[in-house]
């Protein structure tokens, strides 16, 4: 760990660091390097712990002899940050109305600073653990004298003599300048320290280029602001929001864009201050881990505060929902670790209000598009989920916990899952594995009847979520998409950029009021085919539309929500849904060799399921006709209620494609599996025998999806 240098050297190294940094121009890195390790991260441990955390102190050295023989640990907050699967500290204690304390030593007089390095001990206890650690950093004096009966926690002549000019430390610019050099003594006395996260801002900082002289002494460092979007800086950090429905739901409140990092901060503890207040304060497991999941659902970070007492240890109750966190998020960590929010910029399943009262978000894995997960934080009255499958062809569905399948359709555009006799209280999660998506025009050109410059309509259809076209706050405001020729059209998609807030409304932006127009040569419209209007949510909305064929759609904004603006990411055309209507094909209408039609299991499509005799060589049969020879994808669900694999032999047009296919036991004959595989068809009518190769016979058959090919 470093160590502090003499005083003269100090002075030398901020002389030289002052006169030899110049300010660079303010610019937004939306992206870069030293982000890694935020974007990686799903949540960080917010500590406010100072001289004033109960029973509060009036003396630096009497605050660090009570911490020290408590038994503080750094390795302590370091193990409590990992049971929340947090990825990084941030400390307050410069906080103002902390008494502006320091917990190392700092060779700048001018508020409290300890004799041992806290802040140090915190760096390479964490590091050694795969940690990072933030230092909070305050502009505002105001609070310089609160809880004195006289005097201020400020040292204004100790610092005035240290520069050598007189400084007021209690004006917002004396303390600038004093907070200004905490700064830099902080990036040459650590080098593990992993960024600052600043409580606003200070027009001294701004004036003398502070950001910009960070990011050229200690490039890897990154910046986070509270409560103000400043451009030059990494990340935007929020107060957690109140007042939403559910209460969960932060995302709401949001009202900045992705990719520009955002965080949201919010107690534990259920009442009292951010620091410790001498209370043992409940925490609400509901809401907190609503909000730590609903913030991964949509790429925010979590910045979850408790609060130590003086020797660093956390109230019972804080302590026991650590506890119970550790296992509880365990058990889910692949839906959340490596994932970005599902529904939003990165692609995924949509989040948000569900049926029948249910609302959560969806995760998508980072390094694979088709792995999706649904997180059910308000589960819906009953045993079905419906959700929106954003034009993904989905292939399986599992309970995350307990690695059951679970049973699902999928049609208009919507999958289904059934069968759920049971729902977690906190979190109940789906893992979804899709085929891709289906059924999305491509080579389609946007066009639109007004635009500010730089975000013309192409960049809503350029598949590339960093450009967006914003309307100019035209109204009405007209989006047009030209298919090239015509072809048949079954929804519109509409992904809308995420500044806009939804909670409160009157900061929303989002198209409220609508009308779709269809035209065969780009100038005569006719009457709409739609009108309607989309809701004040986050997430892609949907226009279904009853199946037309045209060449060119025009998405007229009649009214929004809150402002004119409107600005829009992505937004596309379905020809035909994932799954949707002409390719499933039932087995009790196929041909059936041996057995019969039942239907005494739920969960199944269409009119019954196939249950064939339990002996080799039984076989269900579907024809399937295609407009050209093709390699098509099938999904063949089944169920099979016992303990033992039912392989199947699958041959099209009499030649084996696969002499074995494994049908695992699904738990139950009300538990259904997807069978997804490839097989050759040619021009015309095909034969797609699946043939039972044991004497167990085949498992119950219930269809097979054929995908229906591309869409140029």
């Amino acid at each position: 760990m470093s160590r502090a240098l003499p005083r003269t050297a100090v002075l030398a190294v901020l002389a030289l660091l002052l006169g030899l940094l110049t300010a660079v121009p303010a610019r937004a890195d939306l992206q870069h390097p030293r982000q890694a390790f935020l974007r990686g991260s799903i949540a960080g441990l917010f500590l406010h712990w100072g001289q004033r955390t109960s029973p509060q102190h009036n003396s630096c050295s009497a605050w660090e002899a009570d911490v020290t023989n408590g038994g503080w640990s750094a390795s302590y907050w370091v193990n409590e940050a990992r049971k929340l699967h947090a990825q990084y500290i941030v400390l307050a204690t410069f906080h103002s109305r902390l008494g502006y304390a320091r917990p190392y030593p700092s060779e700048i007089p001018g508020s409290c600073r300890t004799t041992r390095d806290f802040l140090g001990e915190l760096i390479d206890a964490a590091d050694a653990q795969g940690l990072k650690v933030i230092h909070y950093m305050t502009d505002d004096p105001q609070w310089h004298n609160e809880g004195l009966s006289s005097g201020s926690w400020l040292n204004s002549a100790a610092f005035s003599s240290h520069v050598g000019h007189t400084v007021d430390l209690t004006t917002r610019d004396g303390f600038g300048e004093f907070s200004y050099l905490q700064f830099f003594e902080q990036m040459r006395r650590y080098p593990k320290l992993a960024g600052f996260w600043i409580d606003n801002d200070n027009a001294y900082w701004e004036r003398n280029g502070l950001y910009a002289k960070i990011y050229q002494q200690r490039p890897d460092m990154t910046i986070s602001n509270n409560n103000e979007d400043t451009p030059i800086m990494d990340m935007i950090s929020n107060e957690q929001k109140t007042g939403m429905t559910p209460s969960y739901d932060y995302p709401q409140a949001i009202y900045t864009a992705l990719p520009r990092l955002i965080e949201a901060d919010f107690k534990l503890p259920t009442g009292g201050p951010w620091w410790y207040g001498g209370s043992d304060q409940a925490v609400d497991r509901k809401l907190t881990l609503g909000r730590l999941i609903t913030n991964a659902g949509s790429s925010v970070k979590a910045l979850m505060a408790e609060t130590p007492m003086v020797n660093g240890r956390f109230p019972a109750q804080q302590a026991g929902f650590n506890t119970f966190a550790n296992t509880y998020l365990q058990a889910i960590r692949e839906s959340l670790a490596g994932t970005e929010g599902g529904g939003y910029m990165y692609g995924g399943l949509k989040p948000g209000f569900w049926n029948n009262g249910a609302h959560g978000v969806t995760t998508i894995a980072k390094n694979d598009p088709n792995r999706h997960y649904v997180h059910v934080i308000t589960p819906p009255s009953g045993s079905t989920l419906a959700l929106r499958d954003n034009g993904y062809r989905i292939t399986s569905v599992t309970n995350l916990r307990t690695g059951a399948p679970v049973s699902f359709t999928q049609s208009g555009g919507t999958l289904t899952l059934s069968g759920i006799t049971s729902w977690d209280p906190y979190d109940t999660v789906f893992k979804v594995i899709s085929s891709g998506r289906q059924g999305i025009y491509s080579g389609v050109t946007l066009s639109a009847n007004s635009s500010t410059s730089g975000h013309g309509a192409a960049a809503a259809g350029d598949g590339d979520y960093l450009t967006y076209w914003d309307s100019n706050a035209a109204e009405p405001a007209t989006l047009t998409f030209d298919l090239g020729s015509a072809k048949r059209i079954r929804y519109l998609a509409i992904n809308q950029r995420e500044d806009s807030t939804v909670h409160p409304a009157s900061g929303s932006a989002r198209i409220s009021g609508y009308q779709v127009h269809v035209s065969a040569n780009g100038s005569s419209w006719g009457s709409p085919v739609k009108t309607g209007t989309v809701p004040n949510a986050r997430g892609v909305q949907f226009i279904d539309l009853t199946a037309v064929t045209a060449r060119y759609v025009r998405l007229t904004k009649t009214g929004h929500h809150g402002a004119a603006r409107w600005r829009v990411d992505e937004a596309w055309i379905g020809g035909q849904y994932a799954g949707g209507s002409g390719t499933r094909h039932e087995a009790e209408s196929a041909t059936i060799s041996q057995g019969a039609v039942e239907s005494n299991h739920a969960g199944y499509s269409g009119s019954g399921f196939v249950n064939g005799d339990n002996v080799a060589g039984s076989y269900v049969e579907w024809t399937i006709p295609s407009t050209a020879a093709r390699t098509a994808t099938i999904a063949l669900r089944y169920a099979n209620g016992t303990t033992a694999n039912r392989p199947s032999a699958v041959s099209v047009n009499g030649t084996t494609a696969y002499a074995s296919r494994d049908h695992a036991a699904t738990g139950s004959w009300s538990t259904w599996a997807t069978d997804t595989f490839t097989v050759p068809l040619t021009a015309g009518s095909n034969t797609l025998r699946v043939t039972a190769t044991t004497a167990g016979g085949n498992p119950n058959l219930d269809y097979i999806d054929v995908e229906t090919g591309g869409l140029s």
